[in-house]
């Protein structure tokens, strides 16, 4: 069955915890044991209804304040399709939260109150969804309810949305607007009777038929080799073996490739799986490729076609959200994370920090604190094996590390 990872994104008390709830329970993905608790904290609560926000805000902070904090991940499934929810927090404190959990969704749901309209919160989600060159993305106008179920509001918002997405460069996202209310169940899961005018889908009808496979990069072959396998036994006495998981593109058996960085070719004379051999790796298969020649090849280098390379080089530059509560300095020293590789690195120049409402970018400041998302030159000790994140987003995105303390500091996409 096809699975869809999708985020969502809004305001404080926009609604995103009881959306996704309401999820769950129209469609019957609850257990008892977790009906009985809702119902039970919902009536300590003094609440008449289900509230359906307690079944995803699990921190007892987020439950005491009525936000969302951390990214929850929450799995369910109808017949037609299975789901993984990123349940990002929508607080400017926490965007790196929320660039984190989107950072692998291929569609984002943008929750905006009906009776509050597009604001600041609102344009930055987009900004980031649109950063992240998420291709779908869902814009669910809630609580329509509190606003007498009018067409006139659900379309001020929506015009108001589209003229601010529109002055970004990369407007390339497929945009859908829906009317719904989450408290009340309308276009969640079933069409509502209340809105007679709204002649589109209900929100679990969209995500169950949307294409997200057209997104998919089948173009760009990548292998970044994670394990080199010899057994070193009788039995297998010649057998080396390249295990990893296929990024983008395929390879198909007698293909020619080459290898990075040495640059040696060879052709693919067998694709391993554990359930047999196969004629072809495809996209985000994990297989064992080997080869007719012996080639010196380690963790980290990476299989291409020779027809079509990614590039080479030891600069890039990318565009970094800023995770650590020490900020980074112009000429900071870093561990860089690419695929397998984990490489010095050091941030040579702070082009600009990005003002995520307005998209003003400020040149001055040299210095990007905690949440900030910035734009970067980053200089290597040894060259990286890229693509442009826009053209293939599984190899145009890193992490950078704090070589001291070991932490991630800022996620990062190559442009």
């Amino acid at each position: 069955m096809e699975l869809l990872k999708f985020s969502t994104a809004g305001s404080v008390d926009d609604g995103k915890s009881t959306l996704i709830g309401r999820l769950l329970y129209d469609t019957g993905s609850l257990t008892e044991d977790q009906l009985e608790a809702v119902e039970a904290a919902s009536k300590r609560k003094g609440f008449d209804y289900l509230d359906l926000s307690l079944l995803t805000d699990g921190l007892s902070a987020e439950r005491e304040q009525g936000i969302t904090i951390d990214v929850a991940h929450i799995y369910f499934a109808t017949a037609n399709r299975k789901f993984i929810i990123a349940d990002t927090p929508g607080h400017v404190e926490y965007t790196r939260n929320m660039v984190t959990g989107a950072s692998h969704s291929q569609l984002s749901i943008i929750l905006i109150d009906a009776r509050k309209g597009v604001i600041e919160q609102t344009q930055r989600h987009f900004f980031i969804a649109n950063l992240l060159q998420i291709p779908e993305i869902v814009v669910a106008v809630n609580k329509m309810d509190l606003v007498g179920y009018q067409e006139d509001k659900f379309e001020a918002i929506k015009t108001a949305f589209l003229k601010f997405a529109e002055g970004f460069p990369k407007f390339k996202q497929h945009i859908t607007f829906i009317p719904i209310s989450s408290l009340k169940g309308d276009n969640v899961v079933n069409e509502s009777e209340n809105m007679p005018w709204y002649e589109g889908k209900s929100l679990l009808d969209y995500l169950e038929n949307v294409d997200v496979n057209s997104y998919v990069n089948k173009k760009d072959a990548r292998f970044p080799v994670q394990y080199v396998i010899r057994p070193h036994s009788e039995e297998f006495h010649d057998y080396r073996g390249y295990a990893g998981r296929v990024i983008s593109g395929d390879f198909k058996v007698g293909e020619e490739v080459t290898v990075l960085p040495s640059r040696q070719k060879s052709k693919v004379k067998q694709v391993v799986t554990f359930d047999g051999d196969l004629e072809i790796a495809e996209t985000n298969s994990s297989v064992t490729l080997l080869l007719e020649d012996e080639v010196d090849i380690t963790r980290g280098n990476m299989l291409v076609k020779t027809a079509n390379q990614p590039q080479i080089d030891k600069e890039i530059t990318a565009d970094i959200c800023w995770m650590d509560t020490q900020p980074l300095v112009q000429g900071g020293k870093y561990m860089i994370e690419h695929s397998h590789n984990l490489i010095k690195a050091i941030v040579r120049e702070v082009d600009y920090i990005v003002h995520t409402s307005t998209l003003n970018k400020d040149t001055e400041t040299k210095t990007i604190k905690l949440n900030d998302i910035a734009r970067v030159k980053i200089k290597m000790a040894q060259p990286l094996f890229f693509d442009a994140y826009e053209q293939n987003q599984a190899n145009g995105s890193f992490i950078l590390i704090n070589e001291q303390t070991k932490n991630t500091v800022a996620a990062g996409i190559i442009v």
